[in-house]
């Protein structure tokens, strides 16, 4: 665990971090020239009504360089790219109001937000969507993911963000749907300093009923003070060997130690407060002799309360009125994120080196009390409640050298370091249950029988990964119209992961485990009750176990080694016509393990996937006038499985609250993309574009649920995934100096898994029989997490002399499954879990203002004033359950800044 004194130092050390942009200039490097002279497109003057203040292109640092417009005026980098790519500037981050950078990606075409941070593009899940920040790679702090999730990344470090959606050979080949790539802030040309705060609330959290427990002192700040370190009684009885020994003195000293009253006491909160945050950020630019330094630092703080009413209904059958359980729970959660960053630049002649470091740390203190029925028995009622302490860590830094040896050459080094870490101690679950039978039955009562008659259960998780990378990439330019890029990229990654669980038991007869199952947690499991009292001699007969269950799968190690290499060829075959023409090599080494507990059974032997691929990429640009393109590309990538999906072992996530046992018989995906595109850029800021796309996928990695409501993963034969999107983006004369802007964008997507006569899959429980695909996957089901449907838009009036900016954001997406249905023997029988985002509406507010001489930032937010529901439910033959449902509540916020 995080100790404080561990965390000052890494906010001495790192704790102010940033990666800074590296920013490409469009010099020898890009494929396509930027000319001196005014585009046509780009630099003609509009109308009046249409003009707007010149602003600063956004930065972008990728593998390559082979955008970048750094330095140039309105010049519009979705129409220079030699791909499909959009971007999110500064500007239009900060239009959105959102406070991460998942948020913000929601609104670009054909992207949705899944889950935590989760962005899925064009339809395609996590696994399809490649992170990079500045061009380099991140390690994930969740368990059951390569991908990081895009919640941990505030807004307020981020310069921009990229999202490129046809491949090109200076990425890694794991790209399906799409590359997001999230580039720093960069080192300030002039000195600079910002200081900000605000305060926000929610219709269905903010002074309404909640729960919490005590834990620590220094919550608030989202580091433990030692109070959650691992107790040393359990330590001893984790390193003696002998955690299935549940009776031992060393395993009852270890079960009496964890729990309290500051841990499993859960406290109600009648009225919860609001939420606030505070952020800093300052630069300034040093001239040393005739070069530059630069210094860039950014801190924030944020604490937040989310509580919500929660509708959870199951059943393994197909009948909605016969539930295995029927729960409604009140999960209230605090999270408190603190982000910082610190770069430094130096600049001397046409080349530049910058050091660049980011630090977010994400925790959320999670308390729930739910009240329910189990089996289709609505008589005996089950009170369920959870503590727990979730802290996600992600600690980069970056090394980064633009060189120009040559004119017409120009070379690339980047190298970089990131560890993330998740710990959750002390997850604790605790259920009572009131029989409403016998003379007892009106009271709840904890038999600890670790079923029915109640139970109680602590679990300690730790995940640490290290990832080095490096690459460099060298462009020369040997004529006006072509240059050739040659590049390498190394990726190493080490990951452990651990989740050592365990339950307590009690023994004896009848009426003493009642009687001493009326008491509250933290005293029926204390070390009174678990030591002293049975070896007081008093007779008495009642005693409880403490011993580790699900320990085969309960430690594994895993790595990742890849090698790319890639040479791509840019040229303007004519006037109008363009070639962005890439191959890449590239090696992919996979290892997993369990690391061997002692009492259990486990298969220690590694599970390996170590394949080489040639992935080819072709983009053609027709310019047909000089505000009008054709876009046409395709490309060969793939898509591997994940650490914990190899793994033959039940793993339980607690964030999803499902089990999931992996298959190491798993195959890499292959993918055979194509689109076309055609974009119209009216002026600068002013454009429409309209494309299709396709895509192949071999030996997609899909789930399937089976009848103990375990998720289990297969190969799945073949799926195709098509669609159309649309974007355009105007601005309108409004009054005054005032215009008004409607930007709106529209994706149709479909997606097909493609399973036949004679298809057969691998399962992990019995890899000798080739199964019929059939019994696993419906033919024509959709892939998961894909909807037919996704629209934005945003409509708003700015003024274009100073900050004023008044904006509604509109988003819909349909509905799209999100877990498969329990399939029993493979009659598919049971439909899949939905997930209904539908339509909402939020609105965002900025004014720019003097105060006491000072320019000051005010922001107002309000969202979903539709006050839509978060629902996901299943069909089933007569009526329908919900199994994650809940009000999400409309939610407003008023933040201001200061420029100094």
């Amino acid at each position: 665990m995080t100790t404080p004194r561990f965390a000052s130092l890494l906010l001495l050390s790192t704790a102010l971090v940033a990666v800074p942009a590296l920013a490409h200039a469009q010099d020898a490097q890009d494929a396509q020239p930027v000319s001196t002279q005014p585009d046509p497109a780009v630099e003609t003057p509009v109308e009046p009504e249409q003009a707007a203040p010149e602003e600063q292109a956004p930065e972008v640092s990728i593998p390559g360089g082979a955008i970048i417009v750094t330095g140039r005026r309105n010049a519009n980098i979705q129409r220079v790219s030699p791909q499909v790519v959009t971007v999110l500037g500064t500007e239009e981050i900060a239009r959105t109001g959102e406070g991460d950078i998942a948020g913000a990606l929601g609104r670009v075409t054909g992207l949705s937000v899944v889950g935590n941070g989760y962005v899925y593009v064009r339809g395609l899940g996590d696994r399809y969507s490649l992170a990079l920040l500045n061009g380099s790679p991140l390690p994930s702090p969740e368990p059951l993911k390569r991908v990081v999730p895009l919640d941990l990344f505030p807004t307020s470090i981020i310069a921009s963000s990229l999202v490129q959606k046809s491949y090109s050979a200076n990425f890694p080949g794991e790209f399906g749907g799409g590359v997001i790539n999230l580039t720093t802030k960069a080192v300030p040309k002039e000195s600079y300093l910002s200081i900000g705060g605000g305060v926000s609330g929610n219709t269905e959290t903010t002074n309404k009923l909640g729960y919490t427990y005590y834990g620590a002192g220094s919550d608030w700040t989202g580091f433990d003070d030692g109070t959650r370190d691992m107790p040393k009684a359990l330590t001893d009885f984790i390193a003696s060997g002998a955690t299935t020994s549940g009776s031992s003195d060393a395993a009852l000293a270890a079960g009496g130690a964890l729990i309290t009253g500051n841990n499993a006491l859960v406290q109600r909160w009648k009225h919860l407060p609001a939420n606030f945050s505070g952020s800093i950020d300052g630069g300034t630019a040093i001239d040393v002799g005739s070069d530059r330094l630069g210094i860039l630092f950014s801190a924030g703080y944020s604490n937040k309360w989310t509580s919500r009413d929660v509708i959870n209904q199951r059943t393994g059958g197909l009948d909605a009125n016969q539930l295995d359980s029927d729960f409604r729970s009140v999960n209230t959660d605090n999270q408190i994120v603190v982000n910082g960053l610190l770069g430094l630049g130096y600049e001397f002649g046409d080349n530049t080196i910058r050091w660049t470091n980011v630090y977010i740390r994400d925790t959320v203190k999670h308390t729930k009390l739910g009240l329910g029925y189990k089996n289709n028995n609505n008589v005996a009622q089950y009170l369920d409640q959870s503590t727990a302490w979730y802290e996600r860590q992600l600690i980069d830094t970056q090394l980064v050298a633009e060189l120009k040896p040559l004119d017409d050459t120009t070379l690339d080094l980047r190298a970089g370091y990131a560890n993330s870490q998740r710990e959750a101690p002390f997850e604790i679950d605790i259920e009572s249950v009131k029989s409403n039978t016998g003379p007892l039955g009106g009271y709840f009562i904890n038999a600890l029988n670790g079923g029915n008659g109640g139970d109680a259960t602590i679990a300690f998780s730790d995940l640490n990964e290290d990832l080095w990378s490096a690459g460099f990439d060298v462009s020369h330019r040997f004529s006006n119209s072509t240059s050739f890029t040659f590049g390498y990229a190394f990726q190493h990654s080490k990951r452990t992961s651990a989740r050592r669980f365990f339950r307590y038991r009690a023994s004896g007869s009848s009426t003493f485990v009642n009687a001493f199952g009326l008491w509250r947690p933290d005293l029926l499991l204390s070390h009174n009750v678990l030591v002293d009292l049975p070896a007081s001699g008093s007779g008495i007969d009642y005693a409880v176990s403490f011993a580790e269950e699900d320990g085969a799968g309960a430690i594994f190690n895993a790595s990742f080694l890849n090698h790319g290499v890639y040479g791509k060829i840019d040229s303007d075959l004519t006037d109008a016509l363009k070639l962005d023409l890439g191959v890449r090599w590239e090696s992919g080494k996979m290892q997993t393990s369990v690391v061997p507990v002692p009492g259990f059974s486990s298969n220690p032997t590694p599970t390996e996937i170590d394949k080489a691929y040639v992935l080819p990429s072709a983009t053609v640009t027709w310019e047909l006038e000089p505000s009008m393109q054709l876009r046409a590309s395709a490309s060969q990538t793939l898509a591997r499985p994940q650490f914990r999906e190899l793994q033959y072992q039940l793993f339980f996530d607690p964030d999803s609250n499902r089990t999931y046992r992996g298959n190491p018989y798993l195959k890499d995906s292959k993918i055979t993309n194509a689109e076309a595109r055609f974009e119209w850029y009216m002026s600068a800021k002013n454009k429409i574009s309209v494309g299709g796309f396709w895509k192949k996928l071999k030996n997609p990695i899909e789930t399937y649920m089976d009848t103990d409501f375990v998720i289990n993963y297969a190969n799945a034969p073949e799926a195709t995934l098509y669609g159309a999107e649309l974007e355009l983006q105007k601005y309108f004369d409004a009054f005054g100096t005032r215009q008004f802007l409607v930007s709106a964008n529209y994706t149709w997507s479909k997606s097909k898994l493609k399973v036949s006569d004679g298809d057969t899959v691998k399962i992990a429980s019995d890899p000798n029989v080739a199964y019929a695909a059939s019994i696993y996957f419906r033919n024509g089901a959709p892939l998961t997490g894909q909807s037919e449907h996704i629209a934005n838009a945003q409509i708003g009036l700015e003024d274009t002399d100073s900050l004023s900016q008044q904006t509604f954001l509109i988003n819909f997406a349909s509905k799209r499954s999100i877990s498969r249905g329990v399939y029993d023997n493979g009659q598919g029988t049971q439909g899949d879990v939905i997930e209904n985002p539908g339509f909402t509406i939020d609105f965002v507010a900025r004014q720019g203002l003097k105060l006491a001489g000072l320019p000051v930032e005010l922001k107002f937010e309000a969202r979903n004033l539709t006050n839509r529901k978060h629902f996901e439910y299943q069909d089933l033959p007569n009526g329908r359950i919900q199994t994650n449902t809940y009000r999400v509540g409309r939610a407003f916020a008023l933040s201001a800044s200061v420029d100094f």
